[in-house]
């Protein structure tokens, strides 16, 4: 009965590191593009900080539902 216990509860440690070291993951191919753009950026690659921007920009609701998606991506604004 305890070592159920302790693997199940290992499964679930392992199931929460995992979940929260996770890439974003793309829901389609816009934003697969503006997530490669984006990992591009965070790499020092200035082109792709433009070019995620002028994607970004170009839908005010697609941004609003980055914002809340990827806040870590907008901290200045917090």
């Amino acid at each position: 009965m305890l070592t159920k216990s302790f693997l199940t509860a290992g499964a679930m440690a392992v199931a929460i590191v995992g979940a929260v070291q996770s890439p974003a993951k793309a829901q389609s191919a816009n934003e697969a593009e503006i997530v490669g753009f984006h990992q591009l950026c965070e790499k020092g690659d200035r082109r792709a900080c433009v070019r995620f921007g002028i994607l970004i920009g170009q839908n005010q609701q697609r941004h609003a539902d980055w914002r809340r998606a990827h806040a870590e991506w907008f901290w200045w604004e917090h």
